[in-house]
């Protein structure tokens, strides 16, 4: 089954593999941060999930900023249920990598961790970052609720005027509001915090994001 080529783009629903209904079994707690991977969470924090394509380094950038409560990584924005790593990896679930993160809003603002997305990876390589190439590396930025959604798009429309007057090409980036997330296996969560040498992928293109755009 993982031996067939991948498919070049975001697979149909209908070739989609079927998944399961459990879903996956992580650690209790964030290895670095302490706090509960599942929640319960702040009544007062929020949660947004970014794809930067590798999700090891994207979580430790994120799980660094002073305000956020927790991180976790998994995938999302596909069609199968409780995937594997292995069926994310085939191109056969549409998921991409990303990380969910839990932050207050008082201790750090939405901006902020924009502004971190946007600055940290590429967001114009489609199905791909940097040397990782396949859909699950792509470029995602799924919100919660629809003030989060209307910053998101903003700051992607201010972001975009700024690559492109360095000549750099249009934002691939998905912009909407969040699917359901599957955590990805114990190994993965922290996976930097265990294995410090580690790889990770993490590139900017080198453009600032302007401030106030969210």
């Amino acid at each position: 089954m993982f031996g067939k080529k991948k498919p070049d783009g975001i697979i149909a629903a209908s070739q989609a593999l079927k998944g399961r209904s459990t879903p996956m079994e992580v650690a209790p707690a964030h290895l670095v941060l302490g706090h509960p991977l599942k929640g319960p969470y702040p009544v007062s924090s929020q949660t947004i999930y970014v794809g930067m394509g590798c999700f090891w380094g994207a979580e430790r950038l994120f799980w660094k900023l002073e305000g956020v409560f927790v991180t976790a990584v998994g995938y999302q924005g596909g069609f199968t249920p409780n995937p594997t790593y292995e069926e994310v990896c085939s191109g056969r679930t549409g998921h991409a990598e990303t990380v969910m993160v839990v932050f207050d809003p008082e201790r750090i603002s939405l901006e902020t961790l924009l502004r971190t997305f946007w600055e940290n990876h590429d967001p114009t390589q489609g199905m791909a970052q940097g040397n990782d190439i396949g859909s699950q590396y792509r470029s995602v930025l799924f919100t919660t609720h629809a003030q989060q959604l209307a910053a998101a798009r903003a700051s992607r429309d201010t972001f975009a005027r700024a690559l492109a007057s360095q000549g750099l090409g249009p934002i691939t980036t998905e912009v909407r509001a969040a699917d359901p997330f599957y955590f990805a296996e114990t190994y993965h969560q922290q996976y930097l915090a265990r294995n410090p040498g580690g790889y990770c992928g993490l590139k900017g293109t080198g453009v600032a994001c302007p401030t106030g755009s969210a």
